[in-house]
């Protein structure tokens, strides 16, 4: 017979109790707050939109405002960390770096990758344009992150490449930081194109491309 504490029975409270109404609608203005600031940024500009501005077009006061978010610049943390926390959830389990041991588990893996950061990257287009296009003219704090992340980027897409080339399933002459690198590029590409033309075939069709390249090019013959 398992035994538990009562400190057990509240954490397991605590996970599963649902959320309440109060706070769910704080989830809900924390995102409105977000969305409204997209669309003023787009119009506006991120250095010519005030908090004002974004309080007025919600119709909320500026001490709302601040319950939520210390400033403007808040917002982008937020969306940046939104993403990381998406895109690290998207990688665990059967899509972790060490998971696959052979090259056909190791193409399904590349598949599965794929598919996912396609939705988590090209879902809202205004937070790739964000960052793709506006962040780094922002400050130099935020390009300086921005940086760190491409960094984050190459170095756990290398961790991939060392792991197959270990198993013996990827080239052992495999310049893994590099390729690393170049895969990085090809993702940012897709990203851009589908920022261009956001029909799913074609989106589809340049994800295998990438695919099959990102195989072909790495496998041990």
């Amino acid at each position: 017979m398992t035994h538990h504490s009562v400190a057990d029975d509240c954490i397991i409270g605590l996970v599963t109790k649902p959320p309440t109404r109060a706070e769910r609608r704080k989830a809900e203005l924390r995102q409105d707050i977000i969305d409204t600031a997209f669309v003023q940024f787009a119009e506006r500009g991120y250095h010519a939109t005030g908090i004002a501005d974004i309080a007025t077009e919600l119709g909320i006061g500026h001490g709302t405002f601040y319950r939520y978010f210390s400033n403007k610049r808040d917002i982008i943390d937020h969306v940046i960390d939104d993403l990381a926390a998406r895109i690290v959830g998207a990688l665990g389990t059967e899509n972790a770096p060490d998971a696959a041991t052979t090259l056909d588990e190791y193409r399904a893996q590349i598949d599965r990758i794929g598919v996912a950061l396609t939705h988590i990257l090209v879902e809202d287009r205004r937070v790739a344009q964000l960052l793709l296009f506006h962040a780094t003219g922002i400050d130099d704090e935020l390009t300086a992150r921005l940086y760190g992340l491409l960094d984050t980027a190459d170095t756990l897409t290398a961790g991939y490449l060392e792991h197959g080339v270990e198993l013996g399933y990827l080239r052992e002459d495999l310049d893994t930081l590099n390729t690393a690198r170049a895969i990085t590029g090809m993702l940012l590409a897709g990203i851009v194109h589908g920022l261009r033309d956001p029909d799913e075939s074609a989106i589809a069709a340049l994800n295998v491309a990438i695919r099959r390249l990102l195989i072909d090019g790495v496998r041990k013959d």
